[in-house]
């Protein structure tokens, strides 16, 4: 069996992931090996076809979540530092609740914390009525994207956020876990999503009003 199969879709050129590794691999000069940055970056372009369905940019958001991936993986062996909160948000698609929560904190927190998002069962792409809402409070989803829910970010986690996600996301001693009660966002109308932004907000300004206190 062919160790390396040719790679369908948009990609499916080898040389494509081939450059998308060189280039991820400058990154991690010293704390990776070519093979190991290499094997990531298939297995996030593997992991975003079969999973998230992600039809555009497929490149780009390769390279992104490989990159998020063996830096999770990088701070949990040590090879990397945590100079700040790692804060994960975890809902079903990572395309509506949990892509709220990240993009209000990284826009009320700023340097304090390292936001992560993602899904058991990510969707192919964000609702435009979601992203308005988001834009409404001056954040905004324009470098993010529905991504699978791995075990390396959970693990580089300081805190856990679950919305809606069932245990999908293991649970690790040592981290802060928290469960937020709130609706699912997608295919609602453009009032229900502001009240549920709404909702999403005030948990998200508690917990960046706890992160600074400590």
């Amino acid at each position: 069996m062919d160790p390396n199969p040719a790679l369908p879709g948009l990609l499916s050129d080898d040389a494509v992931l081939d450059r998308i590794a060189q280039r991820t691999a400058a990154r991690f000069t010293g704390v990776f090996s070519e093979q190991t940055v290499h094997r990531h970056v298939r297995d996030a372009y593997r992991a975003l076809t079969r999973t998230a369905h992600v039809t555009t940019h497929l490149a780009v958001v390769t390279e992104r979540f490989a990159t998020e991936q063996l830096t999770a993986v990088a701070q949990v062996q040590g090879r990397l530092p945590k100079p700040r909160y790692e804060v994960l948000f975890v809902c079903d698609h990572n395309a509506g609740r949990s892509q709220i929560a990240a993009a209000l904190l990284r826009h009320l927190a700023g340097e304090l914390v390292n936001v992560r998002s993602a899904g058991s069962a990510p969707a192919g792409g964000f609702d435009p009525t979601v992203a308005r809402a988001v834009q409404e409070l001056g954040a905004d989803l324009d470098e993010d994207y529905p991504k699978p829910l791995t075990d390396a970010v959970v693990q580089a986690a300081d805190v856990v956020v679950t919305m809606g996600c069932g245990d999908a996301c293991p649970v690790y001693p040592g981290k802060r876990y928290l469960d937020w009660n709130v609706s699912d966002p997608l295919g609602r109308s453009l009032n229900e999503v502001r009240a549920i932004r709404n909702a999403i907000d005030v948990r998200v300004r508690k917990l960046a009003a706890e992160l600074r206190a400590d």
